[in-house]
């Protein structure tokens, strides 16, 4: 197979799917809105008098939490970060600080802290200046941000997203009213009374006349701006007499600042009031070393010991030496997995071809070891580097990319066509090109083991698992070296076929029969097609298999054409090349529209969508969860859904042990199920995890026997 040839040939068409890693681990194009399991966050403009010179409109970021969840306050309480916003704005306009609404005290143990539940507008206001001036033509201000928070309920999550809108330069912007006005009623009001705040002991004694009376004779709420100050969950006591009301609120032991002015906000719940209160008398000694306040300490390691090994750090439960050993294993068993089977056997057809050239074998032996293990290594940096960064993203992290998959089956849909004998490289392509793969048979075993590589990926063999989910948390070198022992494995069988000649000799002679199988191997490439046009129709829908089928049709007319001659080869070329570009154009954006949620999918039968708070959920209850990590792409996950998974009688042993089905479907990016997997150890699917109340979860082969699962539910 001239593989040299048809990368050559192919170059433009794979910078195209590769291109969709910004799509993955690069930035994505802003929003107005950003949604996560646990919030939907949204940038929302008002400025019902118009943008111009000398005027102030306002922007705000609106958190819509999940039951439970919450962010936080200028002023987080015992722990957490309040939400943070950058701002991208033309010259000539400024932001100011965000005018925080009214938060609300929420207790976790023994702790406090201050945030918002529900819904909440963080209001923002932005003032242009006299001197701005649009660009011409401009009938808009562009304005973009980046917000980062923190949510929690008993676990925390760091989350963040990039937003955009666009705000009319001519006309009033005022959809989003009503949010902005309960915003702006939601704020403290400034009071302006004298008051008394003197520290006496290691407690803060306040008194302030003249309250207003909506606050009167209720009980208030004591919300300190600078952090740190007071004990947040500590019980303190407070009184009124007639307009003035006086408490005496305890000092934390842990306090590292002694202000002498301290901004404070007193809420009925409703209604709040802004003071700046002077502090009189003397504080006490701060701390001296910034550590862990006792009450916190506790709350942390309860939380820890309530984790468990699923909510914590995973253990390392093997060496790297085991690690390595572990790669090298999974690769060789790769070799076995269905979709690396086409790749496979056209490296039979060429191996066989130069069988009797046992100097040639064994260069393009090292040079398909080059191409596999360089590939490998240049994968897992990728995947590495890209996580540094934040993104979250495991092994086979590139099919969940339409474009990568649509790539994919162009490439094999040209490959089957050239083993079926419906054109020949070297009378498509000027002579000088159609002799490289002859003139330079290294390179064509090369681009062999990169070709392996690319649709190997998918797959995770048996011992490979365990291996990649500890190289994620490893230093660099040592991750890349278990990636490397990965490409070994796999390059190890055609390596040892090529240098020892007992091996090569069970191979059967060159004749006639090469081109019979030539073409026998074409249908293996027309089947991965198949499988790749199913895994982007679970991942676009049916319109975006659709499409890529009918620019695969027209890939294969303009491959045909271009075996033709003189003027019909020129004429039909052209108008083939035309209609594929006019194709794509009109039908290629179907590629990558999201299909409905593939989880609703994957919920058939017994089987339901699965989210982390679910199993927590049903294991809090008592209840064993079976949880299937699966992907369309996952030719292996297919292969035990279809065999140990839609076995009868394995339904019925979950059924009468009351165990509930879910399945993380990880087609797409999922950032919550790469979380999960990697709490398990794992980077790549499939996994399948066994969980059970107050026991560890358990983690099964990839290759899923039926008798392994028996044991593991018996176990219950």
């Amino acid at each position: 197979m001239p593989l040299f040839r048809l990368f050559v040939l192919l170059s433009g068409l794979l910078l195209l799917p590769w291109s969709a890693f910004g799509q993955i681990g690069g930035p994505r194009a802003p929003d107005a809105v950003v949604t996560t399991d646990r919030v939907r966050a949204e940038l929302l403009a008002h400025a019902p008098d118009g943008v111009g010179p000398g005027k102030t409109i306002w922007l705000g970021l609106q958190l819509a939490h999940q039951p439970e969840w919450h962010t936080y306050w200028k002023n987080s309480g015992d722990s957490g970060l309040p939400t943070s916003l950058q701002w991208s704005l033309p010259p000539g306009v400024q932001a100011g600080d965000i005018a925080w609404p009214l938060p609300k005290k929420i207790p976790i143990g023994t702790l406090a802290n201050y945030g918002y539940e529900g819904t909440v507008l963080l209001p923002v206001p932005v003032t242009v200046s006299p001197e701005f001036r649009p660009a011409p033509l401009a009938r808009t201000l562009d304005v973009r941000l980046k917000a980062s928070w923190l949510i929690c309920k008993q676990e925390c999550i760091p989350e963040d997203g990039e937003f955009a809108v666009k705000v009319p330069l001519q006309s009033a912007t005022a959809l989003h009213a009503a949010a902005f006005q309960a915003a702006f009623d939601a704020q403290p009001r400034p009071l302006d009374v004298p008051t008394e705040a003197r520290v006496e002991g290691s407690s803060l004694r306040l008194r302030v006349p003249g309250m207003p009376q909506a606050a009167q004779g209720r009980q208030l709420e004591f919300f300190p701006e600078t952090p740190g100050i007071i004990e947040t969950a500590a019980r303190w006591q407070q009184q009124w007499q007639g307009s003035t009301w006086t408490a005496e609120i305890p000092l934390s032991g842990h306090r590292s600042e002694s202000p002498a002015q301290l901004p404070v906000v007193l809420s009925t719940g409703r209604e709040g009031w802004r003071l700046e209160l002077p502090v009189t008398g003397t504080w006490p000694a701060p701390a001296v070393t910034a550590s862990v306040s006792p009450a916190l300490e506790q709350a942390l390691r309860a939380n820890a010991a309530a984790a468990g090994p699923a909510g914590g750090s995973p253990a390392l439960p093997v060496s790297l030496l085991a690690a390595l050993l572990g790669a090298l294993a999974g690769g060789l068993i790769l070799n076995l997995m269905p979709c690396v089977f086409p790749v496979l056997a056209v490296k039979v057809v060429g191996f066989t071809r130069h069988v009797a050239d046992r100097r040639a074998q064994r260069l393009g032996a090292l040079a398909y070891g080059a191409g596999v293990v360089g590939s490998f290594l240049a994968l897992g940096g990728l995947m590495l580097a890209l996580r540094a960064t934040g993104e979250q993203l495991g092994w086979g992290f590139q099919l969940q990319s339409p474009l990568v998959v649509a790539g994919l089956a162009a490439l094999f849909t040209l490959i089957g066509l050239n083993l079926a004998g419906l054109f020949e490289f070297g009378t498509m392509l000027p002579s000088r090109l159609a002799s490289a793969q002859a003139r330079h048979p290294v390179a064509d075993a090369f681009l062999s083991g990169v070709l392996a590589v690319a649709i190997a990926s998918p797959c995770t063999a048996p011992f490979m698992g365990a291996s990649l989910g500890l190289a994620i948390g490893l230093p660099a070198l040592q991750a890349l070296a278990i990636f490397a022992a990965l490409g070994l494995g796999m390059a190890l069988p055609y390596a040892l076929a090529s240098w020892f000649p007992a091996l090569s000799r069970l191979l059967p002679r060159p004749g006639t029969w090469m081109d019979t199988f030539r073409r026998l191997m074409a249908f293996p490439m027309f089947a991965t097609v198949a499988w790749l046009v199913w895994v982007l129709g679970q991942q676009s829908g049916i319109d975006g298999a659709g499409a890529l089928l009918l620019l695969l049709v027209a890939l294969s007319m303009v491959a045909w054409a271009f075996t033709l001659r003189g003027r019909a080869r020129a004429l039909l070329g052209s108008i083939s090349v035309v209609l594929l570009a006019m194709l794509a154009w009109q039908a290629g954006p179907q590629l990558t529209r999201p299909a409905a949620p593939v989880g609703a999918a994957l919920a058939q039968g017994p089987w339901q969508p699965w989210t982390a708070e679910r199993v927590q959920q049903l294991v809090d209850q008592g209840r064993p969860v079976f949880v299937d990590f699966t992907a369309a792409w996952c030719v292996t996950c297919q292969y035990n859904k279809q065999t140990t998974l839609a076995d009868p009688s394995i339904l019925s042993d979950f059924d009468r042990r009351g165990v509930t089905l879910l399945r993380a479907d990880w087609t797409r990016r999922d950032p919550a199920i790469t979380e999960a997997l990697g709490q398990l150890g794992r980077s790549g699917v499939p996994v399948y995890v066994l969980y059970a109340k107050d026991q560890p979860p358990v983690v099964l082969s990839e290759v899923l026997s039926a008798r392994e699962l028996r044991q593991a539910l018996a176990a219950l």
